[in-house]
């Protein structure tokens, strides 16, 4: 008997050809890329069991899996491959739970593709969510299974409140259930909730960034007898091998941004023993790749000023790369400002995770503007323990972290943001120009700067719940600097698209020639669109270079 069937939102089980950042492919508009190139981009469907589970489920399910099975049996649960569901929802199975990332597709990644193309909410994100909530509900229609769904995508939820009727939910938990899910499960099939334990309703932030409670039948969360988030030593091991070999090592951030819920949530850091434990359960499942989550790697166990911890670093990445079966391996998230103040301790990390020309270690980056300003103003910390001012301006400490980064062959993905609260045109400007500076610019030995950069916009949730976006969400200046970053991404596709592809030799022709193709076409789109509006396109190619058009170090910068 399965009573709990646990099941993913689709577009996080696949491995999209293994190449940097094309996890973010489901975010586009459905009309912007043709449904031929988007499954072929893809990559072939997740392998299932002979049994119809999945052999691989994003780390969120298996950490709900190994939560239930500390009071269920193994056989009352199964990971459901989404082409198999109907081997398990049968007249007895009591729950259906789907966990999501960005079910109705107005994450932030998402929205900036519609600031673009503008039109309805139609990414392919949303297209998938809807194929996998037709099918749950026509294998669960005439049966008693209760559908719930949780995940960090709940909160669109909160915002386009009428989805949740029309895909038949019974309920939307929000928050971490680390400990509590067994409970959970039990309560909602029994249709008993205990008030004490959940709270009918859901967290959120106020305008001045703190915690409110709002009261929805139709959510769930913790409630006030338990505390906001589970203990680290209640959060339970995972049993079986998660998506691309992910693990957590830990979780909050910490440093403060003032548009960061994830800085709100406790620090807790895993042991070393518990990382590797699940490395080895991914280990002996073939996966070679260990991929360190935290929402801020180089504040694993920090002192003061978030100054690295370099010992602990040091033991959590040997841990790691001596696990038997793993041969590489890279943290999700991390601040530029540590490479930038710490270039030995970097040195000594790229030893011990063997990087080179073939072992690019790739992180995601939030560095958000190139403005003093509003960096002082909005995420004063997380230049520490450098500072703006006394260690240069923010665009020298960026500078300075991506020159060794790029010596030590780790790619950064940057993140900018667009529409913050009190930006100016000259703040957007200086954004151009940070983007200018480093794709102008080479590390030691002649070697050109190796980054991402993703510009995305704040958008008033009003256009939101309009569910029809136009194209002038953007100012000149904002898409002066969208137009600067997908310059630098067709370098970037043109110069790495084939060789960071995978698979055999047709695979990678065809993946390479999209990813470069793809990136300069998309790159003269908004060129196109930003004429249009008014963009002076020669000031945005040579805006902070004018006088140099190779940038080797920080004096260089400075007389650029």
């Amino acid at each position: 008997m399965t009573r709990f069937v646990l099941i993913s939102d689709s577009t996080l089980s696949y491995e999209y050809r293994n190449f940097p950042l094309l996890d973010f492919l489901p975010c586009a508009p459905g009309k912007a890329i043709p449904e031929r190139v988007y499954k072929f981009l893809k990559g072939p469907a997740p392998p299932a069991k002979p049994n119809g589970e999945t052999v691989f489920a994003p780390y969120a399910i298996r950490k709900l899996e190994a939560s239930l099975l500390t009071k269920f049996k193994r056989e009352e649960i199964a990971v459901a491959h989404e082409d198999y569901l109907e081997n398990f929802v049968k007249d007895d199975t009591e729950i259906i739970a789907v966990s999501t990332m960005d079910p109705l597709g107005i994450g932030p990644t998402t929205m900036s593709y519609y600031a673009l193309f503008g039109g309805n909410l139609d990414a392919w994100v949303r297209r998938d969510w809807d194929k996998l909530m037709d099918r749950i509900n026509v294998v669960r229609k005439g049966k008693k299974a209760k559908l719930i769904v949780g995940g960090p995508g709940v909160w669109e939820f909160t915002i386009l409140r009428d989805e949740i009727e029309k895909y038949h939910y019974d309920y939307v938990f929000s928050g971490e259930a680390d400990d509590i899910a067994p409970m959970l499960f039990d309560q909602i099939a029994s249709g008993d909730i205990d008030k004490n334990v959940f709270r009918t309703g859901f967290v959120s932030y106020d305008e001045n960034f703190k915690r409110v409670t709002i009261n929805d039948p139709l959510f769930l969360s913790r409630g006030f007898s338990k505390a906001a988030y589970p203990r680290l030593e209640e959060i339970p091991r995972i049993v079986a091998p998660s998506m691309k070999g992910m693990v957590e090592v830990m979780r909050g951030c910490g440093v403060g941004c003032d548009f960061c819920e994830v800085t709100l949530r406790p620090l807790r850091y895993e042991p070393t023993e518990n990382v590797v434990a699940e490395l080895e359960i991914n280990a002996a499942a073939g996966i070679t790749n260990g991929w360190l989550h935290s929402d801020e790697f180089f504040g694993y166990k920090h002192g003061n000023l978030f100054a690295p911890n370099e010992e602990a670093l040091s033991e959590l990445l040997t841990a790691v790369m001596n696990v038997k079966g793993i041969k590489t391996s890279n943290p999700t998230h991390g601040r530029v400002s540590i490479p930038a103040g710490y270039p030995e301790m970097m040195e000594k990390l790229s030893k011990i995770l063997k990087t080179g020309p073939r072992n690019w270690i790739g992180i995601q980056t939030g560095v958000e503007t190139g403005s003093d300003e509003l960096a002082k103003k909005h995420m004063p910390n997380k230049t520490l323990p450098l500072r703006i001012g006394p260690d240069g301006s923010w665009l020298d400490i960026v500078w300075q972290g991506v020159y060794v980064e790029t010596k030590n062959y780790w790619r950064p993905a940057f993140t900018l943001q667009v529409g913050q609260n009190e930006e100016t045109e000259d703040d957007n400007w200086q954004t151009v120009e940070m983007i200018n500076r480093l794709s102008n610019s080479y590390s030691e030995g002649g070697r050109p700067f190796e980054f991402t950069v993703t510009p995305l916009v704040n958008v008033p949730l009003g256009r939101i719940k309009s569910r029809s976006l136009n194209t002038n969400m953007l100012t000149k200046d904002m898409m002066a600097v969208y137009y600067a970053s997908y310059r630098h991404l067709s370098k970037m596709a043109t110069r790495d698209g084939f060789r960071d592809t995978d698979g055999n030799f047709l695979s990678r022709i065809g993946t390479g020639s999209l990813i470069s193709g793809g990136g300069y076409l998309m790159m003269k789109y908004i060129e196109k669109r930003a004429a249009k509006m008014g963009v002076d396109i020669e000031k945005v190619k040579h805006y902070g270079v004018e006088h140099s058009r190779e940038i080797t170090s920080l004096s260089a910068l400075a007389r650029a």
